[in-house]
């Protein structure tokens, strides 16, 4: 017998030796099959996960638009008439909120945009109670 232990008697080396052989059986990240890993180029367009992903993001970044020009429309109107300083106020921050939700619509975060945008129509509508 020589100095040197044998894997069949010597747990450790057994056990390094099946890491070894495991290490080698994962698959690595970047398989082609992956749709996670292809290009958008390459992915299929007829995927209707896709379109409807991409139509939500439209959908909130648009209508957070649209209800930040009519809340700043709002403001601006309530600023020229003699109303409490609170409601143009409060339509500007309900403005403001909108904005930050057709910021975050744009960029995929559609379920956070769409309670930003619940909430900044709540807030613009606080503010017209005040009036």
């Amino acid at each position: 017998m020589s100095g040197r232990p044998d894997s069949d008697t010597d747990p450790e080396i057994a056990d390094a030796e099946a890491a070894a052989d495991q290490d080698e059986s994962v698959a690595p990240l970047d398989e082609p099959d992956d749709p996670l890993n292809e290009p958008d180029d390459l992915l299929d367009e007829s995927d209707d996960s896709l379109e409807d992903a991409r139509r939500a993001r439209w959908t909130a970044a648009g209508t957070g638009a649209a209800l930040t020009l009519a809340g700043l429309a709002a403001a601006l109107l309530r600023l020229t008439r003699s109303a409490p300083a609170l409601v143009p106020a409060a339509y500007a921050g309900g403005a403001a909120v909108c904005a930050a939700a057709a910021v975050l619509g744009s960029r995929g975060r559609t379920r956070r945009a769409l309670w930003l945008l619940i909430a900044g129509v709540m807030v613009m509508a606080l503010g017209d109670q005040f009036d």
